[in-house]
């Protein structure tokens, strides 16, 4: 019998390589987000394993109706991976944005715990798993991180908050964090900046969103009896920084 996974931020980067992952080992793929249109074209790659679900992760009625509408054995959540999330620009706290920090916290912190209570039921009943994407930036803090790595520390905290409730229910919680890693995330953050993306990931070797994917697989194919209760994973050309310090005069 196949398992069902649903991930959430399926149209591009770590979800999306995600999907394809997991419908290559015979998963059904319930894969969500705003652009219906790659939904689609993801749905037209993998075929009948894949469920497109088109809907902003924020707006809690859709999530709702979403969610209702799945039936059969797409209803029966075997895996959650709550991948949806995003940085928004890099300027120090003083210069940044207030919007920008309240559409990161209503994405990565808000939409990620609301879809994992609405899905903990069958989560529950299934003896399942929930894979978090977190970041390094929940362990290492850098200039401009501010506000994301601050949900990015939420993710990795309520990750072990969960494994501390979920105990003895045989569902199991990871928190996955990476650090480098090439995907849309970088235009994203720089309003489209395409010179800031190559510059970030020139001569990096950086992750790739199949290593993720790869990673995400390993997790759920553990032993039901085995957690993995963190993972943090790093291109091998990227590695921490020395402390800084402001020298007066």
């Amino acid at each position: 019998m196949s398992s069902t996974v649903l991930i959430t931020g399926a149209t591009a980067g770590f979800g999306q390589a995600t999907a394809r992952r997991f419908a290559k080992a015979g998963w059904r793929v319930v894969g969500t987000g705003r652009r219906a249109e790659r939904l689609d074209e993801l749905k037209a790659e993998l075929g009948e394993s894949f469920h497109p679900l088109a809907f902003d992760i924020t707006d809690e009625a859709a999530m709702d109706a979403a969610l209702e509408s799945l039936s059969g054995p797409f209803a029966e959540i075997d895996l959650l991976v709550n991948n949806a999330g995003l940085a928004l620009g890099t300027a120090p706290a003083q210069d940044c944005s207030l919007a920008d920090w309240q559409t990161m916290i209503a994405t990565n912190v808000s939409a990620l715990a609301a879809i994992t209570h609405k899905l903990l039921p069958r989560l529950i009943e299934r003896k399942g798993a929930i894979v978090n994407l977190s970041s390094i930036a929940a362990n290492w803090p850098y200039p401009g991180g501010n506000v994301y790595g601050a949900t990015k520390a939420f993710v990795q905290q309520f990750s072990r908050n969960l494994r501390t409730d979920l105990h003895g229910t045989g569902v199991r919680v990871t928190s996955l964090e990476p650090g480098l890693c090439e995907s849309e995330f970088t235009l994203v953050r720089t309003g489209g900046n395409t010179e800031a993306y190559k510059s970030a990931y020139a001569g990096a070797n950086a992750l790739q969103p199949e290593d993720l994917a790869e990673t995400i697989f390993w997790i759920a194919s553990c032993p039901p009896h085995m957690n993995v209760n963190q993972i943090e994973v790093m291109p091998v050309s990227q590695s921490w920084n020395g402390q800084r310090i402001h020298r007066e005069g």
